[in-house]
């Protein structure tokens, strides 16, 4: 079982933005930590921003400005 490595708050942006609308927010502010799926921690990610709200798992997202 794997934890979760990055902490509410930290500021992210996805890998692969390859299918993802060109609307999409760039960055996102981990705003819970989530069960795993497939092994995989997920997070609840926001832009308060544009008022964007997803679910990513960890291995989809990277730390944003080399946090």
């Amino acid at each position: 079982m794997r934890n979760h490595r990055f902490p509410i708050g930290l500021s992210v942006r996805l890998k692969d933005r390859e299918y993802i609308s060109p609307r999409a927010a760039e960055t996102y502010r981990i705003t819970a930590k989530l069960p795993l799926r497939d092994n995989s921690p997920q997070y609840r990610i926001r832009n308060d921003e544009l008022g964007q709200e997803r679910v990513s798992t960890e291995d989809d997202l990277e730390p944003s400005n080399g946090e």
